[in-house]
């Protein structure tokens, strides 16, 4: 199973994309050491070095949903400000969001299932005997193409199939879009406040869990 797990600093200052680097290189050190596969997708530098603004992992693995679930919510790191000296404030918070990853199509021929039937004319009528047009279905998704303007059921499957790969491509692009804008969605949004871990010190130290 794969999952997209997402650490944002909802775009607040420095010290938060400081802590988004933290937590990414402690939660890729916990995944490794419990045989979980971790990549990341997308980094956004801070404007300091060795910041994150956000980044986007993808975990697989059959511990994988018990693993980010510790992680999902608002983080928090109590330290003072290592970009800002005299900065008074000391409490930081960063998100963590498990995000659903698009839905690829990736095509196989046991996926489709052909069809024929008796081509029809104006009002339903049949305007041959014999079964040329074509209608083929995506199993896994239940999109479905037909073609009947050809006079051979070859030309029909061909042209059904042209159909039906159109409509999976924009499938595909509508899967990404929304993946995309629920990732920026969640980058936008940070609860600060009922952290679910709690960091602390430079060195940055778990300090406590709340369930």
């Amino acid at each position: 199973m794969i999952l997209w797990l997402q650490i944002t600093s909802g775009r607040g200052p420095e010290e938060c994309c400081w802590v988004v680097a933290k937590l990414s290189e402690h939660i890729t050190h916990e995944a490794v050491s419990k045989g979980i596969k971790i990549l990341p997708l997308e980094v956004i530098q801070g404007d300091k070095p060795k910041t994150f603004k956000s980044v986007l992992f993808a975990l697989e693995g059959e511990n994988a949903p018990l693993f980010v679930k510790q992680f999902e919510g608002t983080v928090q790191w109590v330290g003072k400000s290592m970009f800002r000296p005299h900065h008074k404030r000391k409490n930081w918070f960063v998100g963590v969001n498990i995000l659903s990853p698009p839905v690829f199509t990736h095509w196989s021929e046991n996926d489709f299932r052909i069809e024929a039937m008796r081509s029809s004319g104006p009002g339903g009528q049949h305007i041959n005997k014999t079964e040329t047009a074509i209608r083929i279905i995506h199993v896994p998704t239940g999109l479905s193409a037909t073609a009947q303007e050809e006079r051979s059921q070859y030309l029909n499957k061909k042209l059904a199939l042209s159909r039906l790969s159109e409509l999976l491509n924009q499938k595909e692009k509508s899967e990404k879009m929304k993946a995309e804008t629920d990732r920026w969605t969640h980058h936008n949004s940070l609860e600060r406040g009922n952290p679910k871990l709690v960091y602390e010190g430079n060195d940055f130290r778990l300090k406590n869990i709340n369930n």
